[in-house]
């Protein structure tokens, strides 16, 4: 959602600048109406380009890529985390099969820290497992939030470079308005 928002005010800002243009465009229209020496100033003045409204030091928009990132390794952790969860995927006999993992497969050095026991063992290793999910989620969250405060920030300068642009226009309009009703 909020790289859609940072599209929209990427797409406004332009429409300002267009905006601006045509209006510049009018001012030149009423100075030839006016008087002769508007229009031979017009005249000889460079027309402005007309195709491509000029940008006012508007960057091209492109999502923050802090926040892209986490989001890219968001929906890795959650697909892994899908596949794992005994409640989103079919069961099956993962608990015998933990048990010949700890029992075979663990290393003397890892063995050593958890009981003797082979099923207070398997708990041990099931609660590491839990604790490790978690530490992998905290730390999607904690991406996504530094992603999420970065795009912030950056609509948050694009917001105020908006608002003068949007002041600015409204002054003058405001003005050639005035000038198009004294003709």
């Amino acid at each position: 959602e909020l790289v859609r928002q940072g599209e929209a005010l990427k797409r406004t800002e332009q429409m300002v600048d267009k905006m601006d243009q045509d209006l510049k465009t009018s001012q030149r229209h009423i100075n030839s109406i006016k008087s002769v020496w508007g229009g031979l100033v017009n005249y000889f003045k460079a027309k402005p380009p007309e195709s491509k409204p000029e940008q006012n030091g508007t960057p091209e928009y492109y999502a923050n890529s802090r926040l892209k990132e986490a989001m890219m390794s968001s929906k890795e952790q959650e697909s892994k985390y899908q596949e794992s969860h005994p409640n989103l995927r079919k069961l099956d006999n993962s608990g015998l099969l933990t048990l010949f993992y700890i029992e075979y497969f663990v290393s003397s050095a890892q063995r050593d820290s958890y009981p003797k026991n082979q099923h207070l063992r398997a708990y041990h290793q099931k609660i590491d497992n839990n604790l490790d999910e978690m530490s992998s989620g905290l730390s999607r969250l904690k991406n996504l939030a530094l992603g999420l405060q970065t795009e912030i920030d950056e609509q948050d300068d694009m917001l105020d470079r908006l608002t003068k642009k949007v002041e600015t226009l409204d002054v003058n309009i405001k003005s050639t308005d005035k000038k198009v009703r004294q003709l």
